[in-house]
């Protein structure tokens, strides 16, 4: 099992993901769904920025 996961990671990974995209396109539409995937691509551009700079690293220590 772990070498055909391994073998088939990415199209296993992306076939997830259209299936979460076509989900969303046919339950808030269009619109509502290129909405989500923006604010999420700003919100993982933010979390590198501030992993980049170390900005957060004071709050999040163990």
């Amino acid at each position: 099992m772990n070498e055909f996961l391994s073998t088939y990671k990415l199209p296993i990974l992306f076939g997830v993901l259209g299936l979460i995209l076509a989900v969303l396109w046919l339950s808030v539409g269009f619109f509502k769904t290129l909405l989500i995937i923006l604010m999420v691509a700003i919100g993982v551009r933010v979390g590198f920025y501030l992993k980049e700079t170390k900005l957060m690293d004071h709050y999040f220590k163990s």
